[in-house]
Order: C-alpha cells, then structure tokens, then sequence
C-alpha cells in the first residue's frame, strides 16, 4: 500500500529566525495519528536564518540523522564534537544515555535548510557517539546510493537500527527499481523535481510516501527528480 502525504499536509512553524516543517508530531504538533512510521519517529525539514540556530538542549536514546541541503550546519556536543556539515555529508548521532548537542547556522549571510530524522534505536543505553560522512553525489546519479544503514562500512555512517538511507538524482526519463524483503517498510521523500511510483503515483517536491506490504518499488521520473528512500522494519 502506498499512502501519500503531500507537502502541503505537513505541519508548518514560522519563528522568524526558524522555519520548520514536520512531517510527524514533534514539538506543539501532536497528532496520535501520526506518531511514527515504524522506528521512523521525526522528519523535519527546517530553515535556519543566519548566525542563529538550536541552542544546547539535551537529547536521550534516539538516532539524529542530518542532512543539509543547502548552506552549512554547525555542531557541537557535551562529548567534545564540534563539526560543520555541508551539502553532501552525512550527521548521525547517538543520544543514548544523554548528550546535550546545539545546531546553529554559522553563516553571516546565508540561510541553511536540512533535513533531521529521528529514529528509535534497536536497544537502549547505548553510549552517545556522533559520526560524519562526506558521500560521492556523482554515484547518486541514476541509482539507490546507501548513506546511514546498519550495515555500514568507510563510506556509509552506521546507525543503530536495522535500517537502510539511500539518496539518489534521477535524469528526466530513468527509473530504478528497490527491491526489499518481505514485512518491512519503505519511506520516500521528494527532495526536488517530481518522482513516479509503479508509473502511477506522482510525488512532487517534498512530497513523501509511506509504503507497506510491497517487496518490489519501480522509481521513474518524467523531469528530473532528487529523493531519499528508506528501507525500514
């Protein structure tokens, strides 16, 4: 089953110096009908505007996922990281048993927008740990190019979660099949451009899909289309 949430259908925050959008309850949103998506708890999409951004704030036994679309993201944390995450790398951190963390924009001229996942974790208690990525965008071209999974390995940032994050950039007129395991879940999101499944749903920029009870996706493109796909339990 292929249950489609359009853009427009996500929750929308304008403080000023943030700009969110959630497409789960978080924060002042509360829907009992959308707490989740099998681990997949959060997925935010926010603008940050210069020299602003997330104060320290604490965070228990949950996987954070980042990726920034545009402009540059900088992190630290109680456990001595500081880092700056740019368009084509990778943020996962661990809060396990507590870390307080900030996220602020470090530019003085430009805005950031990124994407930050929340995902439960397979156990609990585990020691908080951060790992950040660079991946080769040229090898998103035209396939399912792995970013976060359990089964990582130097190019792919471990997560703690029998899951897989793939981002990929379709060319007007290609598609790509995803084949899964039986019972598991599978989480599209339409970064830009406009994307196909099975050559009858359309999704269109940040339009996302939540899709059960189906081993085998067809991805196609008539325009173009960037997009993470995330292979869940």
């Amino acid at each position: 089953m292929i249950d489609v949430r359009k853009a427009e259908s996500r929750y929308s925050a304008d403080h000023g110096w943030l700009k969110s959008n959630f497409s789960f309850s978080f924060a002042n949103y509360y829907d009992p009908d959308n707490m989740n998506f099998g681990p997949l708890r959060v997925f935010n999409d926010d603008v940050v505007q210069p020299q602003t951004g997330f104060g320290a704030h604490p965070h228990r036994e949950m996987e954070i996922v980042s990726v920034v679309l545009k402009g540059a993201l900088q992190h630290e944390d109680s456990a001595g990281n500081k880092e700056v995450i740019r368009p084509g790398e990778i943020q996962r951190m661990t809060a396990g048993t507590g870390i307080v963390h900030s996220e602020v924009n470090p530019s003085a001229t430009e805005e950031v927008n990124f994407l930050q996942l929340w995902f439960e974790p397979e156990e609990y208690g585990l020691p908080p740990s951060y790992e950040q990525k660079a991946y080769d965008r040229d090898a998103m071209k035209n396939q399912l190019l792995p970013v976060v999974s359990k089964q990582s390995n130097e190019k792919v940032v471990h997560i703690h979660q029998d899951l897989t994050m793939y981002l990929s950039d379709l060319d007007p007129g290609k598609s790509i099949r995803f084949e899964q395991k039986p019972g598991r879940r599978i989480y599209v999101f339409v970064i830009e451009g406009e994307l196909v499944l099975d050559g009858e749903t359309t999704l269109s920029r940040r339009d996302a899909a939540r899709i059960t009870d189906q081993a085998s996706l067809e991805l196609s493109t008539r325009k173009g289309a960037a997009f993470m796909l995330i292979d869940l339990p």
